[in-house]
């Protein structure tokens, strides 16, 4: 999947949609035997009749046994009463809908949520052509803008056409319906849930939107990219943003409306209601950035950047000036300065997959022509950029200002680091027979074990696209098999065989569960919706919900570890954590190289990112030495 770029083919993009098979209900017992098992690993006790190294002892836990047998009972009395209650309630939606989840999960993760969904929900990540083409140059911010926008307008028409391939894996097609929120989508804000719009019609479906929107020093312009019915040409582009480039800094700053999209939701909704009150006309210049393409962010900032950190670049993506970002876009695409790129997405709409496809289109075709222009540099006489001058007031002038002061006051306390782990990568991991991505999770799990003296509740990304609109499942890495290994690893007395053997037990038993959450068998989507039908019902909350375990496991978004595969390419990615004392931990993987970033929040005296992301490069020696002294 990871070299599948877009190029002419006789399939289109959506022919699969109809055929794809439904999101399954997995059996309540099966659920409720793994949630159990989940709960386990972070007790820090072991299961009856089963010798192995005291974990009960040794480890730091969250619970103690009592705690854990009290659990038992609570989710034994669950499967026995409202739970198979609900489960046969659920099986009733899941026939009426072909992916019962679906709904739910976009209210329920994403726009209900009322916190500022700008640094606390949405990702990012810097592109990696800095790596060969387009290292760091003041000065070629517009050029190289241009033709960055070019290809992402070429991938877009690709879109449009239906010719961008279908995802799969061997030769089982994908869920392809994200790649229809990439372009022209927007979260808008709401008083009690946000919504999302989408404009974007491929060329079948009609006439889509064909304008991008550029935000400069707290002003915004929209321009057509299409002049009688063509895609402008790189060039064309470049007299468009430098039009843009020269009037925004020759003239006084613009009030930056934009940043009231980083703002909590509830207060962006009723700031975006008096805006809309103030003038007819207000209306209309919000759906043309709505409606726009993409956003094109020129920021000011000139951001550090080497193959090795990403931090810097990172942090100003994710962080960065908020007059110059639109929150609400599943696709904000940024220049700095100097000429290194990187984007910024909504996540309610689609997930990191769609962007990661997007990103290494466009940085394979940068390299492909060697970073430069090769087509007509003609320019032809197309209409300028127009300026959308929005009418506000003095309390409007106050709401940008308070959305900017909360944004920048949390985003001061991000501590973020993306480093490049370059003593070997996937290459060396596969010839060892280990898979790359359990490679780094287990790396993770130890890392965290040795700096906190405890196992990491940690949900790791599993993609649920082998069904209709599916999207994502919670695997867990902390398995009991992983906390053994964590102990043997920690346990002078344990042998070298020991732990080599208990490291690859800790393997298989993450890829058979990351094998059953892709399978439509993980357990907390099902919770999730077991709980979602209690509320429908206007039932009591089951107890199996208010047990103190089921946040201290990560239940209801309270993993310490936040943690995604980004891909096999040179995309970058990065989230903020799920919890104020947990880390955020994205990571990409290929042939010579772990790329990691990692965040964490620096008022939490748990946690430091830099300590993490350096134990986990240990731990990955660590694990590849096992691997060798094993062998001899």
């Amino acid at each position: 999947m990871e070299n599948q770029l877009a190029k002419s083919t006789e399939e289109r993009t959506f022919q699969y949609q109809d055929t794809l098979p439904s999101l399954p209900v997995p059996p309540l017992e099966e659920s409720l035997k793994k949630y159990l098992d989940a709960v386990l690993c972070v007790c820090g006790t072991s299961p009856p009749n089963i010798l192995l190294h005291s974990v009960f002892f040794i480890v730091k836990p969250f619970a103690n046994e009592e705690e854990y047998r009290k659990t038992e009972e609570i989710v034994k009395k669950f499967q026995n009463g409202i739970g198979e209650k609900l489960h046969q309630k659920l099986l009733e939606r899941a026939k009426g809908k072909r992916n019962w989840l679906e709904e739910w999960w976009l209210n329920v993760a994403y726009l209900d949520v009322r916190i500022p969904s700008q640094l606390n929900v949405n990702f990012a990540g810097a592109a990696a052509h800095s790596e060969h083409y387009w290292p760091p140059k003041e000065g070629t911010q517009l050029e190289r803008g241009s033709i960055s926008l070019w290809h992402n307008l070429n991938y877009w028409l690709l879109l449009r056409k239906e010719k961008l391939p279908v995802q799969k894996v061997g030769n089982t097609p994908l869920d392809m319906n994200q790649f229809r929120m990439l372009f022209s989508t927007c979260k808008i804000p709401g008083i009690t849930r946000d919504s999302v719009i989408n404009y974007f019609n491929t060329e079948s479906e009609g006439p889509s939107p064909s304008h991008v929107a550029v935000l400069c020093r707290g002003r915004v312009f929209v321009f057509d990219v299409l002049h009688e019915g063509c895609l402008i040409t790189a060039p064309e582009i470049l007299r468009q943003l430098t039009y843009i480039h020269k009037k925004c800094h020759s003239e006084p700053d613009g009030p930056g409306v934009a940043a009231l999209t980083c703002e909590e939701r509830t207060r962006w909704a009723k700031a975006r209601e008096y805006l809309i009150g103030l003038a007819p006309d207000n209306l209309a210049k919000l759906e043309k950035v709505q409606s726009s393409i993409l956003v094109y962010s020129m920021n000011d900032g000139c951001p550090h950047v080497t193959p090795e950190d990403y931090s810097q670049v990172t942090a100003m993506i994710l962080t960065g000036e908020p007059t110059v970002l639109w929150g609400d876009k599943s696709y904000n695409l940024i220049s700095f300065s100097n000429g290194v790129f990187g984007c910024h997405a909504d996540h309610a709409p689609l997930d990191g997959m769609v962007m990661v496809n997007i990103n290494h289109y466009v940085d394979e075709k940068i390299f492909e022509n060697e970073g430069k222009w090769k087509g007509s540099e003609k320019v032809r006489a197309i209409p300028l950029p127009e300026e959308l001058v929005f009418s506000i007031d003095e309390k409007i002038v106050n709401y940008i200002k308070e959305a900017k002061a909360q944004f920048l006051k949390q985003a001061s306390d991000l501590e973020v680091v993306c480093y490049a782990f370059t003593s070997f990568g996937k290459k060396l991991t596969k010839k060892k027979r280990l898979h790359p991505d359990t490679f780094v999770q287990l790396a993770l799990q130890l890392a965290y074990y040795r700096l906190h003296g405890r196992p990491g509740c940690c949900y790791e990304t599993a993609m649920t696209r082998y069904f209709y609109h599916g999207r994502t499942e919670t695997m867990r890495p902390c398995t009991m098999e992983a906390v053994r290994w964590c102990q043997s690893m920690q346990d002078p007395s344990a042998s070298l065989q020991e732990r080599r053997q208990r490291m690859l037990q800790a393997f298989a038993k993450h890829n058979k569960l990351m094998k059953e959450c892709s399978a439509g068998k993980g357990f907390d989507r099902h919770l999730l919706g077991l709980l979602l039908i209690a509320k429908e019902e206007k039932l009591p909350v089951p107890e199996l919900f208010t047990d103190p375990l089921f946040s201290k496991s990560g239940g209801g978004g309270n993993f310490v570890l936040s943690t995604s595969l980004v891909g096999y390419t040179r995309v970058q990615g990065a989230v903020v954590p799920m919890i104020h004392n947990g880390y955020g931990f994205f990571y990409h993987i290929r042939d010579d190289r772990f790329a990691v970033s990692c965040t964490a929040w620096k008022s939490s005296a748990e946690t430091n990112a830099e300590k993490l992301v350096q134990t986990v490069f240990l731990c990955f020696h660590d694990m590849m030495q096992l691997m060798n002294l094993a062998l001899l």
